[in-house]
């Protein structure tokens, strides 16, 4: 007698699909912080998620306040704007570029760096 044994896919070998921070994101948010001052924009912070490893999360200060306003972190392939002094998601976005103009129109949208 031979028993079938069911099998289950492996999830080993599962790359889940994220959002990177790459060094042209990082120059465009330089620009943005630099060009959004009249607006208000006072300093950002890249958390990483490890070491060299993702990102977790970007935060944006402004004048206004002094805790972080804004956090934008990669979700999937988009980026995910938060309000985060009301913990409220402001909306997601499908570039890095878009997310921060969301949160301060300073620099022309699609104004992309070349990587």
């Amino acid at each position: 007698m031979m028993t079938l044994k069911a099998t289950t896919p492996s999830t080993d070998n599962v790359v889940p699909l994220r959002a990177n921070f790459l060094p042209r994101h990082r120059e465009y948010l330089m620009r943005w912080l630099d060009a959004g001052t009249c607006m208000g924009l006072c300093d950002v912070d890249v958390s990483p998620r490890s070491g060299n490893g993702p990102i977790e999360h970007v935060l944006v200060w402004v004048r206004e306040n002094a805790d972080p306003a804004y956090l934008l972190r990669p979700e999937g392939m988009n980026w995910v704007l938060v309000d985060n002094l009301r913990d409220h998601r402001l909306g997601s976005f499908k570039t890095f570029e878009a997310a921060l103009y969301a949160i301060r129109p300073v620099l022309a949208c699609g104004a992309t760096a070349a990587a």
